[in-house]
């Protein structure tokens, strides 16, 4: 089965850059990325690629590329789906907040929106992937709905699961670790398995792609994001440690980095992670493994969660201890908003929960952030719903400049580890501060001998 044509529904993190890289290496397939959001789709379409919705190393160069030749934005969905082979679903499963599962289970009511969707539409065989994060089984009730429609069109359901890290996902498509795919074993499973190989096959070594059932692909992304958020969660707690016992969380990351058997990777002290993946994909196991009465396994990656949550209220709790058990009036400033660098992501960001404490606190909070826009700060702050959109506005004031932002503070917070923080003059940002002047250091990218040789009073994690 040759693949010509391909559709992906939701043009978001995932979607857009995917559908984007595909295009990119196989112009010989059409790709159409649709979605209901009509301002999503302009963005996308916009003349100037800079201006595309996510930010992405070298994705508008690719979009550039591709777009009007074998790429396009749509959303005319049903259209889309009509006309391609393979459907991709690549929309949001945002953790429950309401009925059972509340908190923890994964929202699939986007998912089987999109599988009834389908079934209405097609009138030809098709390949329908799953792309966004999954609980295990949940190809399942595709299946189910998508065979029982009475059409009588077959559908091969595979997973697909992305392995991208947010900043870097244009360099993790071209050059992936692995690409996971997992279908039936029968033998249409395996035709449409050797499909989606091949579309991969245009600039994936072959030996990168594993094939396995649905259920182990399902279940190999949750694991993958949960044994990566484990090892933020550990090195963070060893930071509380180090900072009582006089050790230097630096020394000690490098330190049992060098073990082979270990490695260096996500070793790095921080506020937190955050992002759109880990805390949800945890959660998700967790409730999943509750569900199945392995209320041990629950209670394990549950205590990631919890430990995430610690290094974030302990980092706010910091910043008032050390001015003097007091914030009230006070501005503090925040360099970095985005969850990670590299990125225009604030989903789960260890700054809105910092932000949110030192709120109730009465700080006045400065942010700059060279991504990140005002309205979306404030969006961010106004989700949590702890008071009101007023107030927000009151407390939390944006900046273009990060001189600015810092003129007058009492206090820095550095929460996003942007490259451009080590290129500043901090001679100039601390002169133009309230003494004394602190600096908070949440993400370990600043030269602590330095910036105390300067004048301030650094605090960083783990020091």
């Amino acid at each position: 089965m040759k693949i010509t044509k391909i559709c992906c529904i939701g043009a978001g993190y995932v979607g857009g850059p995917t559908m984007a890289v595909i295009a990119q290496k196989c112009p010989h397939i059409q790709v159409t990325v649709v979605d209901l959001n009509e301002q999503r789709i302009k963005d996308w379409n916009d003349p100037d690629t800079n201006n595309i919705p996510i930010y992405e190393p070298g994705l508008s160069e690719i979009v550039a590329e591709a777009r009007g030749r074998n790429l396009f934005f749509s959303t005319e969905v049903e259209k889309a789906i009509d006309e391609a082979q393979v459907i991709f679903i690549s929309v949001n499963t945002p953790t429950k907040t309401y009925g059972k599962g509340k908190g923890m289970a994964a929202d699939l009511k986007y998912i089987e929106l999109c599988a009834r969707q389908i079934a209405k539409v097609a009138k030809q065989n098709k390949i329908v992937v799953e792309k966004s994060t999954l609980p295990v089984r949940t190809a399942e009730a595709i299946k189910s709905i998508l065979d029982n429609t009475g059409n009588g069109v077959q559908f091969q359901i595979l997973s697909n699961p992305e392995f991208l890290a947010e900043g870097t996902a244009v360099t993790d498509l071209l050059n992936p670790d692995r690409i996971l795919i997992g279908g039936d074993t029968t033998p249409e499973g395996e035709v449409a398995i050797n499909a989606l190989v091949d579309v991969y096959a245009n600039w994936v070594s072959k030996d990168k792609i594993l094939t396995t059932n649905v259920w182990s692909s399902e279940l190999s992304k949750l694991t993958a994001n949960a044994f990566l958020a484990q090892r933020i969660s550990s090195i963070n707690a060893m930071s509380e440690l180090c900072e009582k016992t006089g050790a230097d969380v630096n020394e000690v990351a490098r330190a049992i980095g060098m073990d082979s058997r270990i490695g260096p990777k996500f070793l790095k002290a921080s506020v937190g992670f955050g992002g759109s993946c880990f805390q949800k994909d945890i959660l998700n196991l967790v409730y999943i493994a509750k569900s199945y009465g392995l209320n041990e396994v629950a209670d394990y990656w549950e205590q990631v969660i919890i430990m995430n949550d610690h290094q974030k209220k302990r980092f706010s709790n910091k910043i008032v201890q050390t001015l003097y058990n007091t914030v009230a009036d006070k501005k503090i400033t925040f360099l970095g908003w985005a969850f990670k660098k590299d990125t225009n992501d604030t989903r789960e960001s260890a700054a809105i929960y910092v932000a949110d404490d030192l709120i109730n606190e009465q700080a006045s909070i400065a942010v700059y952030d060279p991504k990140v826009s005002g309205n979306k700060i404030q969006s961010d702050l106004n989700y949590l719903e702890t008071r009101s959109v007023e107030e927000n506005k009151a407390r939390v004031v944006t900046f273009d400049n990060a001189y600015e932002a810092c003129k007058d503070a009492h206090a820095i917070a550095v929460l996003t580890e942007w490259d451009e923080f080590t290129t500043y003059d901090w001679q100039r940002i601390y002169d133009s501060m309230h003494k004394p002047a602190f600096l908070f250091d949440g993400r370990n990218i600043l030269n602590a001998k330095e910036l105390e040789s300067i004048g301030f009073i650094y605090n960083g994690i783990g020091s």
